[in-house]
């Protein structure tokens, strides 16, 4: 026993820096992806949710109809009601869309996976000294990743359905419908924060070693399984929140943040269904003075 101990602190000293390693790792990364997630904000045309399309833009000054000629005022506001659709159905718009709403989800859902992903290295860790082959974490977290990335592709498809709906409308009925449509959408997933579902994701989010105990595989296919479960949990868990996000416009920094706060508090803290059940109630409520005509705040 004396004669092992030197060699399970060292072992013990090799696994403390390779978690302060991926740590320093991961915060890098929710700080360039949310560097870039800002960018985008600022610099990207891209949807501009419900919140904004259902509202006239206002008239454009004689300066500013001179620059545009042959446009009539009905038409330079559809454009910018548009948003991203006036891409139209190309893989352009695809590829722009999804690489955008990848590193958006990247800023956003790492810190919350962050207890997740050290659990999975200081596991697959572990049981390589214990003779196991050692599985790298990344592909535990691209198997995490590519579902989100995939959940971008039918936000788009979405996102240009609904753009396409909106600009076959008359301005008037956008105005009428809007508030009920973003109304709706917040009251649903309000709602979905009490529901049975929500509650079961949401534990397997917050409990990543009963996840780990529950759902290990060996192996790279294994850990990228794993990573594709717990997306998918996680999926479960945060859908609805996301539905709001593109309701209330994908590149809304204000919502980005209010989401993200909501989605780390339920899986980071103890008091995790709490904060889920107050951010539902908040939503609900929000929803119900949306759809009565108020206007939806952090929209500009």
């Amino acid at each position: 026993m004396i004669g092992n101990a030197p060699a399970g602190g060292w072992s013990r000293s090799v696994e403390a820096r390779g978690r302060l390693l991926l740590l320093a790792s991961l915060v890098i990364l929710t700080v360039g992806a949310w560097t870039l997630t800002v960018y985008q904000a600022r610099t990207m045309d891209m949807p501009m949710g419900i919140a904004v399309r259902g509202v006239a833009e206002p008239a454009a000054d004689d300066d500013q109809m001179a620059d545009m000629p042959g446009m009539a005022m009905d038409d330079v506001a559809d454009a910018s009601m548009a948003g991203m659709s006036g891409m139209g159905w190309t893989w352009d718009s695809l590829l722009t869309f999804v690489v955008a709403w990848a590193v958006m989800m990247a800023a956003m859902m790492l810190p919350a996976a962050a207890p997740m992903v050290l659990l999975f290295h200081a596991t697959a860790t572990r049981r390589k000294a214990a003779g196991s082959a050692f599985v790298p974490t990344w592909v535990f977290a691209l198997g995490y990743l590519a579902v989100w990335t995939a959940i971008g592709v039918v936000t788009w498809l979405l996102v240009q359905a609904g753009s396409e709906l909106a600009s076959r409308m008359s301005e008037t009925r956008r105005v009428t419908w809007a508030p009920l449509a973003l109304g709706s959408v917040l009251v649903g997933a309000g709602v979905y924060q009490f529901s049975p579902l929500k509650a079961a994701c949401l534990r397997q989010c917050q409990t990543p070693v009963g996840f780990v105990m529950t759902h290990w595989r060996e192996g790279t296919t294994g850990a990228l399984r794993m990573g594709f479960l717990h997306g998918a949990y996680c999926l479960g868990c945060c859908w609805a929140l996301f539905a709001v996000l593109v309701a209330t416009g994908v590149m809304s920094l204000a919502w980005m943040l209010l989401l993200t706060l909501i989605v780390s508090l339920e899986k980071l803290l103890p008091v995790g269904p709490r904060a889920s059940w107050a951010g539902g109630m908040m939503l609900v409520a929000l929803g119900v003075v949306v759809a009565a005509g108020a206007d939806l705040p952090w929209t500009a």
